[in-house]
């Protein structure tokens, strides 16, 4: 079975084809980040627009990449939310058009729970499939989720971000130290000049009693550092921030593996890319911990394909008047 999946939720415009949810054949990734970089953050109206210049376009190098024509297409799946509204309109309704024209399933698929199904997609014949019980760490620039997983389609949310999300909080760090966008990428890179230690201590958010992150107060923290001295040493600032960040979300999510029983503990999201983060996962959790490709941590089609193959092998086939919920729920 291979399935075409359109992923158009933020700021990427992506179309991939995957084969029985675990096979990458082609996952093609229109970025926007040099458009939105002036801004310091994605502006909403101008993502959409970029969308619809970049979608056709995006879906025709899929198909050529993998290699098929139309009559080797099984499904089409396509990201509904959460995400910018103007966004996902774009990819629902190019799907529909698609789906309809083939007559093919359609499959409407949560894009937070897609980051978890990335990996699914650790390519080769030797690779395994995650085991359940699975705890997922969803972290991104909009999310920052404790999941259990017990079976396909089956989650139970444990915590979350009461503010800001991980990614969020490191978009806006990295702007108060002058740090370009995006700024967890840029905040890495700032941070590794001091990475054998520092003389700066942020405050973690330790919200004792619960799996909940709060990230608003190490920023404020972060801009009273900034704000104290004439010529900010921006390394080790960079370095208390993500030493904040990573510490709490490795405690937290290590403490729910334990409450849980968890085999596995997948991390997902474009902050599953920090370096940093993986490093200090690994040495709590050692071999329990899982991650996608870098390539695959960031918003992409490729994992709302795997996704979609998953739900479709328990019917979950959408009709032609579903529409965009920016705020969906991993559990809807």
């Amino acid at each position: 079975m291979n399935v075409l999946a359109i992923e158009t939720s933020c700021d990427e415009t992506g179309a991939a084809v995957v084969q029985d949810g675990t096979r990458l054949l082609s996952n093609v990734v229109a970025s926007q980040i040099e458009l939105h970089r002036r801004y310091g953050g994605v502006v909403p109206e101008v993502a959409s627009r970029q969308h619809i210049l970049t979608i056709l376009p995006v879906i025709e190098q899929a198909l050529h990449d993998a290699s098929l024509g139309w009559s080797e297409i099984g499904a089409v799946a396509v990201a509904r939310g959460p995400g910018l509204v103007g966004a996902l309109l774009v990819g629902v309704n190019a799907a529909k058009a698609l789906a309809w024209s083939r007559g093919l399933p359609l499959i409407g698929v949560n894009h937070i729970e897609a980051h978890i199904y990335a990996n699914w997609l650790e390519a080769g014949p030797a690779a395994e499939d995650p085991k359940f019980p699975l705890l997922c760490l969803i972290v991104s620039g909009g999310h920052t989720e404790i999941v259990v997983m017990r079976d396909h389609g089956v989650y139970e949310r444990l915590g979350g971000t009461l503010d800001d999300a991980a990614g969020e909080a490191f978009d806006k760090a990295a702007r108060i130290l002058g740090l370009p966008y995006p700024g967890g990428p840029a905040i890495q890179e700032a941070a590794r000049p001091s990475l054998g230690g520092g003389n700066i201590e942020l405050p973690r958010a330790e919200l004792r009693g619960t799996y909940n992150f709060s990230f608003s107060g190490l920023k404020t923290a972060l801009l009273r550092e900034v704000r104290a001295t004439e010529h900010p040493d921006v390394a080790s600032l960079a370095h208390a921030f993500q030493e904040a960040v990573v510490d709490i979300l490795v405690r937290k999510t290590s403490a729910a593996a334990e409450l849980t029983g968890a085999a596995q503990v997948v991390v997902a999201g474009g902050v599953a890319a920090n370096e940093r983060l993986r490093d200090k996962m690994r040495q709590s959790l050692g071999s329990r911990a899982q991650f996608p490709r870098i390539s695959l941590c960031t918003d992409n089609a490729a994992m709302i394909a795997a996704a979609g193959y998953y739900a479709l092998q328990r019917g979950k086939i959408a009709t032609l008047d579903m529409d965009v919920d920016p705020n969906l729920d991993i559990a809807a």
